[in-house]
């Protein structure tokens, strides 16, 4: 068994691109990695995709010249591409490869005019139940129980806005205040427009190999993945809750942290501003309850205690589905090499990645991958 660290990472810009094909903008986050970890080749490629169509991932890549090695494709809805990124770290780390590639694309804005349609063979996808309405359910839940406010909701995309100005691949950036972001369009009350994130295309790489062969290297210090467990109204939490706290508890495990606050920073999956708030909670960074709070007084800024989502999260960075998790491992990676720019979080030493992505009924999310990652 080897330690495995991040060696190169890559991305294209994210953004309404449909001029732009999946092989262009792999091909932006794939020669970005490999310039960046040194090497022209790898032993094997796993790609992240939710929407791409069949052969995909060999498309793409022999428009690249990476023909004749193994190329395994995964789907695991939101979580895609940190699947990707999990399964290739088990490649490298039992041996059963040198160096392995991760990749995570998707084009977005020809496939959907607005929300993913939900899937009818599901009954809450039957009754037209789309993911925003989904996660607006969770924000009324906290509403009801006194754990947010509108106003703590809106602090979430007026943070996560502002710190997208320092991002140049971002989608989206901008200086918001709690009451633009409340007076926005209504999308699934109570989430406006601007606290979901927008339809997105892009792709994010990132090149993964024993640890010590470089000293850019960026550890992998933990990882897991689970899927969520049965789920109804009898539960105490909100959907997608549990399968976070659990799955962080098994990458927390593996990293041998005692607590989420031994982390520097992190980057979660805020496809809405209630996901943010959820997420933070489940993670452990803020106590239960106090998501809502934390964002409002900058304790999940930059500057703060605990900064959450650097590069402007899903909200503003874009959210290509198979992308996003390796976009937000190379925006760790950035940080934890003191790379970040503007939005550098200062002295980074240990970064967190966090996907969850669901829909499927009964189920409390599809799929959650949580990853620890160490500075050089």
């Amino acid at each position: 068994m080897s330690a495995v660290a991040v060696h190169g990472v890559g991305t294209s810009h994210f953004g309404r691109q449909p001029g732009r094909d999946l092989i262009a903008l792999a091909e932006d986050a794939v020669r970005e990695a490999f310039a960046d970890a040194g090497v022209t080749d790898v032993d094997a490629v796993w790609v992240g995709t939710v929407f791409g169509p069949a052969g995909v991932a060999q498309r793409v890549l022999r428009a690249l010249g990476v023909t004749g090695i193994p190329v395994i494709t995964v789907e695991n809805a939101c979580a895609s591409g940190t699947t990707a990124f999990l399964e290739a770290h088990e490649a490298v780390r039992t041996g059963r490869y040198g160096r392995v590639l991760a990749l995570g694309l998707e084009q977005m804005s020809t496939a959907f005019a607005g929300a993913i349609t939900p899937e009818p063979t599901d009954p809450e996808g039957r009754s037209g139940l789309a993911l925003p309405a989904l996660y607006a359910m969770a924000a009324a839940r906290y509403l009801h129980l006194g754990a947010v406010t509108p106003e703590q909701l809106a602090a979430v995309s007026v943070k996560n806005h502002a710190h997208a100005l320092h991002n140049p691949r971002a989608q989206y950036s901008g200086r918001y205040t709690v009451e633009e972001v409340l007076g926005s369009r209504m999308i699934a009350d109570p989430l406006t427009v601007l606290q979901c994130c927008p339809t997105s295309d892009g792709a994010a790489a990132a090149v993964l190999a024993p640890a010590g062969r470089g000293s850019r290297g960026v550890g992998v210090r933990g990882i897991a993945l689970r899927t969520g467990a049965p789920w109804n109204h009898r539960s105490p939490h909100v959907w997608g809750h549990d399968v976070v706290r659990d799955t962080a508890a098994d990458a927390y495990a593996a990293a041998g942290l005692a607590a989420a606050g031994d982390v520097d920073l992190a980057e979660v999956h805020d496809a809405f501003t209630i996901g943010e708030i959820v997420t933070t909670e489940a993670l452990g960074l803020v106590p239960a309850g106090d998501g809502g709070e934390a964002a409002a007084a900058g304790v999940t800024a930059l500057g703060g205690a605990h900064p959450v989502n650097p590069s402007g999260g899903l909200l503003s960075r874009g959210h290509p589905l198979g992308a996003t998790g390796l976009a937000q491992v190379a925006e760790v990676v950035w940080q934890l090499r003191g790379e970040a720019g503007g939005r550098q979080v200062e002295g980074a030493r240990l970064g967190l990645v966090e996907t969850m992505g669901g829909g499927v009924s009964v189920l409390d999310g599809n799929a959650c991958v949580v990853a620890v990652l160490e500075a050089p």
